[in-house]
């Protein structure tokens, strides 16, 4: 028992003196891994990524996705600069690269370390649903999405322990195993996620917005995204995503809010969709 309310006692400790502002939303978030300690191990882990697999350099393909990260970073901190986030996008070490890769992604890496996989050029299609994604992934290390995952998985474990320090029967220790593997993660580790992509679709649209480019595309790609797929995807309540008809339909009901949100940088027109 005693050991037990120590857990319970430094898990409190824990949520109160480890929290972040999300700037987007105004929401405390869960930092039990500073920025700190996490930016530093991303950019290694992104240096050593490079070093494993094939970056492309000088194509076409490759310049396009410097040039639309550039523009997506610079939206960026016009917004920030704009929303009194001053100084937020100090840490960052901003970074695009093109890689040899059939997997249909992309990835932001906390500190704004960016990836493409070649494999989603074809269903892009174009440069504006590359700033669709661009947006996105970015969207997600804005939102510190990677540090709250992290934390929540921290939590997830302490509870597991909590637990299993607590029940002392055996039988009763490996059935609570089992519901709270199932119930935490599909009671809250999975709507978490679900939330995540949501928030970084809307923060995203914007963004790419911002930066002059349409932000109807963004559901448009979606409905290559959900053609490549063939229909494959789980239940949405099992998945880490949103459903591709629950996404389609929210990203066409957010695109007027993002284009309003351009307007008031000055941005009525948009780029061409700059077909590749």
């Amino acid at each position: 028992m005693k050991l037990k309310n120590t857990l319970l006692g430094f898990a409190a400790i824990i949520l109160i003196f480890s929290c972040a502002t999300n700037p987007f939303t105004g929401k405390s978030t869960l930092a039990l891994v500073p920025n700190s300690q996490l930016f530093p191990s991303a950019f290694a882990q992104y240096d050593q990524f490079l070093n494993e697999n094939k970056v492309i350099k000088g194509t076409k393909d490759a310049e396009m996705i410097t040039r639309v990260g550039e523009r997506i970073k610079s939206a960026t901190e016009r917004w920030m600069n704009a929303n009194g986030q001053q100084g937020y996008l100090n840490d960052y070490k901003w970074e695009y690269n093109l890689v040899d890769d059939k997997t249909v992604n992309a990835w932001c890496m906390p500190g704004g370390k960016i990836v493409f996989y070649t494999g989603i050029l074809p269903i892009a299609e174009n440069e504006t649903a590359i700033a669709a994604i661009m947006g996105h992934e970015v969207a997600h290390a804005l939102a510190n999405h990677g540090q709250q995952r992290m934390s929540a998985g921290m939590l997830q474990q302490l509870g597991a322990v909590a637990g299993n320090v607590a029940i002392k029967d055996e039988q009763s220790r490996n059935m609570f195993n089992q519901a709270y593997g199932i119930g935490s993660q599909v009671g809250v580790m999975l709507p978490f996620s679900r939330n995540h992509e949501s928030e970084a679709d809307k923060i995203g649209l914007y963004l790419m917005a911002v930066a002059g480019y349409n932000p109807d595309e963004a559901a448009s790609l979606w409905v290559r995204m959900k053609a490549n797929s063939g229909g494959q995807a789980p239940p949405e309540f099992l998945s880490t995503h949103p459903s591709n008809d629950s996404r389609i339909a929210e990203l066409k009901k957010l695109s007027p809010l993002a284009k309003e949100e351009a307007k008031k940088f000055g941005v009525t027109t948009y780029r061409p969709l700059g077909k590749f």
